[in-house]
């Protein structure tokens, strides 16, 4: 120390602290009148250097919050979704490019201005929020401006219980609605594909027999026993070909869907009811069920869910008939993203013997069928059932049975 003193032609050395350790010193030459520092000077050059060192951290400080907001506001102008967010009196603070680029609107246009400048449904949501205590649901709509589909999630901004504002993190789900669009064609224009392969074997089948009893008929004609088999042959097999008509008609031009909040519970025991009556389930299958009274809603047409849980029952009740105590199994279960509930899950589960694994990748195609009766148009008429309500269907098969799992998103905003 008495080195640096010399060094620096210093008679009085005094720390600067920050942050509770040492950032500095000062060095205070002689006095010009030559007088030493008693222990008063002392003091007040131990003032000044404390001074000294507050001013020095507060400077830290404030380069230090510079940096972070320098930061944070490059992340907010680079990150793809768009952030819209309000203070307290619902005045627009925050306006980044990405949403500039979805909801068409300068950040000009919106800055500094009460928040209906972004849009009356944005506002309302933002304003909303603002106003609750709870988190809002994500929100989905087409934006009027830009006729961009749009997902917007919506959180207040608050510190120690006071509202600051609130803010919107705004997705553009343009692109990846276009995709499952495009993505729904192939599986259509696949799917049409399939069947129409299916329906000319199935066809064919019958035209074969009446084509051979045909070509048989002049050779044979005197002959009554074979004109009665031909007649009934031939009978037969239209009335075979018109019920595959009939069905793929009806298959091909299902009613149109009337899709409203529904209690999934409903088709389901409806869809019980339906295969019991119609395809005729022996008394003796034993149905276990497990239908929860919390179940969100879904958005749905319930006679046509109904008619799907039908066909699953009425498939579960065949897979297991051969078993001495058959046994399905009907459940369903929400499924939750967050606080708020995503879906619906519901399970048909059997105790038959399994799908056989040649046949497994195919039984949503129509007319396949390991049934002796029965067109295989049932799991294809579900398949279809759950698409247009924007669901998907899982198939889990084991020697001890088979389990397929419907999954219906939910009606938004549900706890």
């Amino acid at each position: 120390m008495r080195r640096a003193l010399d060094m620096f032609g210093a008679e009085a050395i005094v720390p600067l602290y920050a942050r509770g350790s040492i950032i500095g010193w000062v060095f205070f030459g002689h006095r010009v009148t030559g007088q030493l520092f008693d222990d008063h000077d002392l003091e007040g050059l131990t003032t000044l250097a404390e001074n000294v060192s507050t001013m020095l951290e507060n400077a830290l400080l404030y380069e230090e919050a510079t940096i972070q907001k320098t930061l944070a506001e490059t992340l907010l102008k680079s990150i793809p979704p768009g952030i819209v967010a309000i203070d307290e009196d619902a005045t627009v603070r925050w306006f980044n490019p990405p949403a500039e680029k979805i909801l068409g609107l300068s950040a000009a246009a919106a800055l500094n201005k009460p928040v209906e400048s972004v849009g009356a449904r944005l506002a309302g949501l933002l304003r909303e929020t603002l106003e609750s205590k709870t988190p809002m649901p994500v929100q989905q709509w087409i934006d009027n401006n830009t006729r961009r589909s749009l997902s917007v999630e919506t959180r207040q901004l608050a510190n120690n219980g006071a509202s600051l504002g609130a803010v919107a993190v705004i997705q553009d789900l343009t692109v990846q609605e276009t995709l499952r669009e495009k993505q729904v064609l192939l599986d259509r224009a696949a799917f049409w594909t399939d069947l129409a392969a299916s329906m000319s074997h199935e066809i064919r089948n019958p035209l074969v027999a009446i084509k051979t009893f045909a070509q048989l008929l002049p050779e044979r004609f005197d002959d009554a026993d074979f004109r009665k088999e031909f007649n009934q042959i031939v009978v037969s097999e239209i009335n075979r070909l018109d019920k595959i008509i009939t069905q793929i008609n009806d298959f091909a031009h299902p009613p149109e869907l009337v899709f409203k909040p529904i209690d999934i519970r409903s088709s389901v025991r409806k869809g019980v009811e339906i295969a019991r009556s119609r395809f005729g389930i022996s008394g003796k299958v034993e149905f276990e069920t497990s239908l929860p009274n919390n179940l969100p809603r879904v958005l749905g047409d319930e006679t046509a869910l109904a008619e799907a849980f039908a066909h699953l029952v009425a498939n579960a009740a065949e897979a297991s008939a051969d078993r001495n105590k058959p046994r399905i199994t009907l459940s369903a279960k929400p499924v939750r993203e967050g606080k708020h509930s995503a879906a619906v899950v519901v399970t048909v589960r059997d105790n038959g013997s399994g799908i056989a694994s040649e046949i497994k990748e195919k039984i949503f195609s129509p007319f396949c069928t390991t049934k002796p009766r029965g067109m295989g148009l049932g799991l294809p008429i579900v398949k279809r059932t759950v698409f247009d309500h924007h669901g998907r269907v899982e198939v889990d098969s084991t020697s001890r049975g088979t389990q397929v799992s419907v999954l219906l998103p939910a009606t938004s905003g549900q706890d």
